[in-house]
């Protein structure tokens, strides 16, 4: 169960949104399955720089030179696989959840929910999971003093997909 935890802030070189660009990627590669975002602030973070072209293969027929989270999730679901979003209903986490569901379309299988007492931070999928105090914004990526573990995690992955699964699939 190999695991990295990453502590990261605005001086240092660590940055979490290299692991979380290449976990969605490789799903996307993969497809199918089950991926869960859960995070208190979500804003629209660009993840993938694609202007040399070195994702035309994964991004589709038009691929786009640069692409967010919400283009990933959307990119997700539309290759079939199951994508949940659980955030506050707040201000700041408004733009993108507007983007996800303007995005949406009768391929994909997505679905955002609004919980005012969410406070956990977490990315997961098939075998593997995101864990920790970051959540998914530009200061939580960039700027601020945050810790985030990855793990291959069979287990733990099924057990938080379970957990959601039950506390919000029905909400």
């Amino acid at each position: 169960m190999p695991s990295r935890t990453l502590r990261t802030n605005a001086r240092s070189a660590l940055r979490a949104d290299s692991l979380i660009r290449t976990a969605l990627l490789a799903q996307l590669a993969a497809g199918g399955d089950e991926v869960w975002l859960v995070s208190a602030w979500i804003s629209d973070v660009e993840l993938v720089d694609n202007g040399d072209g070195s994702f035309d293969y994964l991004l589709g027929e038009d691929p786009p030179d640069r692409c967010r989270l919400s283009d990933l999730l959307l990119l997700l679901a539309r290759a079939g696989t199951r994508v949940r979003v659980v955030t506050r209903p707040a201000a700041a986490n408004e733009a993108f959840v507007q983007r996800l569901r303007s995005g949406k379309d009768a391929t994909c299988d997505l679905r955002v929910v609004e919980d005012d007492a969410v406070h956990e931070k977490c990315l997961v999928g098939p075998g593997w999971i995101f864990q920790g105090s970051m959540n998914f914004t530009r200061n939580g990526l960039a700027r601020n003093k945050e810790q985030i573990t990855y793990a291959m995690d069979e287990r733990g992955a099924a057990q938080a997909l379970a957990e959601f699964q039950h506390e919000w699939e029905q909400a």
